[in-house]
């Protein structure tokens, strides 16, 4: 189960992360986070994945503010980057992530 404290240590601990929230009745939810993990591992090493299911972990979203799925947040360095929801293509997502992060990894 994941909780608000959790998420944060990873935000605070790791280079890039990705915060997935998503909901058991969304099929949207499942293609897209399989399509997004799949291009992160393959353009970013460094990148952590947290999933949050909105209908378990209930209190986690609105902390981030998230109130519709699927919803996507991309912190780079602690801080939030890229705030996506519901219509985002993977290629968007990666062009968008690119620049800073191979910034912040050269």
């Amino acid at each position: 189960m994941q909780t608000i404290q959790n998420i944060e240590n990873t935000i605070k601990e790791s280079l890039a992360v990705m915060v997935y929230f998503s909901a058991p009745g969304c099929n949207v939810c499942h293609v897209l986070k399989s399509k997004l993990i799949e291009a992160l591992e393959k353009n970013f090493k460094e990148f952590k994945v947290e999933s949050v299911d909105i209908s378990i972990e209930e209190d986690v979203a609105p902390h981030f503010g998230v109130f519709t799925v699927p919803t996507i947040l991309i912190f780079l360095g602690g801080k939030e980057f890229i705030r996506k929801s519901r219509n985002m293509s993977v290629n968007e997502v990666v062009r968008e992530i690119k620049r800073p992060y191979d910034i912040m990894t050269s």
